[in-house]
């Protein structure tokens, strides 16, 4: 199955329904069980913090000086997803250790992209990001500076995990999620070293590893 959308084309596997497929990750049960998240657990878990720090940011400062702080937040998160893409989730160790590593962390959702219960970030893994990220917060801004960092950073998490899914099980009909959509797949489906930023594809443009025309030269 083909589609086409302005200059690229790009093709989705026949044996698609089989990339669908949620292999077992862990012999214990719980763990297993933890590796698969709804969609939707992330919303339940992180909008309360969001509500939260909300209401600590507009109790020390105006309206204007949290959506900017909060702006930088969300501005710290598409580097950090881009950065984070690119390198940990796409370096594989010779080791055998290495490469279940890399298997279990990222290398599943390119094996079975569309396995619904592992396309947002399993709250295990996700807590522990937003924790560092709460003391990078503190360290470089201090607090209370870093709540609405610190809410903007969540907001963009969000955002990514909710992208995330939405490119591998909607149809969008605006062209900003049909380009979103296209984008994610032809890292998929095509060229897997190109097209890290998932809600942020511009860090790509920054750092020269966009998407191009097959036969043409990036650099061009």
């Amino acid at each position: 199955m083909t589609q086409t959308n302005g200059n690229f084309d790009y093709s989705i596997p026949e044996h698609v329904g089989r990339l669908g497929a949620s292999p077992r990750l862990f012999e214990n049960d719980l763990l297993d069980k933890l590796s698969r998240v709804h969609w939707s657990v992330p919303l339940f878990v992180y909008l309360p913090v969001i509500a939260v720090l909300v209401y600590l940011s507009l109790q020390s400062f105006s309206f204007p000086v949290v959506a900017v702080c909060a702006l930088l937040g969300y501005f710290l998160w598409t580097l950090t997803e881009y950065l984070g893409h690119r390198y940990p989730f796409h370096y594989k160790h010779p080791s055998k250790f290495g490469a279940r590593i890399h298997f279990l962390v990222h290398g599943v959702h390119h094996e079975h992209p569309n396995d619904p219960l592992r396309l947002v970030m399993p709250v295990l893994l996700s807590i522990p990001i937003m924790l560092i990220a709460l003391v990078v917060a503190r360290i470089l801004f201090g607090l209370p500076y870093g709540y609405p960092v610190l809410m903007g950073f969540i907001i963009g998490y969000l955002g990514y995990d909710m992208v995330h899914y939405y490119t591998h099980h909607a149809q969008p009909t605006t062209r900003l999620g049909q380009t979103l959509r296209r984008l994610h797949l032809l890292h998929h489906f095509r060229d897997p070293t190109r097209g890290f930023g998932v809600s942020a594809p511009w860090w790509d443009y920054v750092f020269g590893t966009q998407h191009v025309k097959q036969g043409r030269n990036p650099t061009e």
